[in-house]
């Protein structure tokens, strides 16, 4: 897993609340489990005017140029500021996949459904909880201003705008060390290696009849 220390990124504003993960990445996508080949199809419903289907050429499809995402001044955004409930829905993983493979790095919001939250930690995407007040401004800001850019530094727990003003958030101190250090599950139990090859040999002697092929 990616690590995630100190980020500063273009900001996209996705103004819509209740974001749910069939809008994420729809349930059509989901055949695939290799956690990757899922970015161009990232808000599939929104991005294109036609019907989305695995293993389309995305290079020729029509797109919705009223959506965010598809505005020139957003290409290549890698901060996503979105609103009240962001993720709710199914427990797919498949879309803190596709955000963190079309390129967003972290996503700020007034709240998320919990399962999705969890999910995004787990897959080096981090998500930001915000006061109101607070995403409203960037909000005005980003589409305000063209090329809007903001650093998060996760070791600090702040966003910092380009005019200077910071705002702090609150992080699990399990889930940051996780992130800073780019440990997910896999990453967390591989530090045990040892641990763990020493228990396999101690019970394959104490108790060999359990590893007799032959049985």
């Amino acid at each position: 897993m990616k690590a995630f220390t100190t980020h500063t990124g273009l900001v996209a504003p996705l103004d819509r609340a209740n974001v749910d993960t069939d809008q994420i990445i729809p349930k059509q996508f989901l055949k695939s489990i290799k956690r990757s080949g899922f970015g161009p199809n990232l808000f599939d419903k929104w991005r294109y005017l036609d019907v989305g289907e695995p293993g389309q050429d995305n290079s020729v499809r029509p797109l919705n140029h009223d959506f965010v995402l598809n505005a020139p001044r957003y290409a290549g955004a890698s901060v996503l500021l979105a609103r009240e409930n962001f993720g709710c829905g199914s427990s797919r993983e498949h879309a803190p996949w596709a955000l963190e493979e079309y390129g967003f790095r972290a996503i700020i919001a007034p709240g998320f459904a919990d399962i999705f939250y969890n999910n995004s930690f787990k897959n080096g995407l981090l998500p930001i909880v915000l006061a109101a007040d607070e995403v409203d401004a960037l909000f005005a800001q980003c589409e305000a201003t063209e090329g809007y850019a903001i650093t998060v530094d996760l070791a600090s727990q702040t966003v910092t705008r380009p005019d200077g003003v910071r705002y702090s958030f609150e992080v699990d101190d399990f889930r940051k060390h996780c992130l800073l250090h780019g440990l997910d599950d896999i990453g967390l139990t591989l530090r045990d290696h040892d641990a763990i090859r020493g228990f396999e040999a101690r019970h394959r002697a104490a108790q060999p009849w359990l590893f007799d092929a032959g049985g």
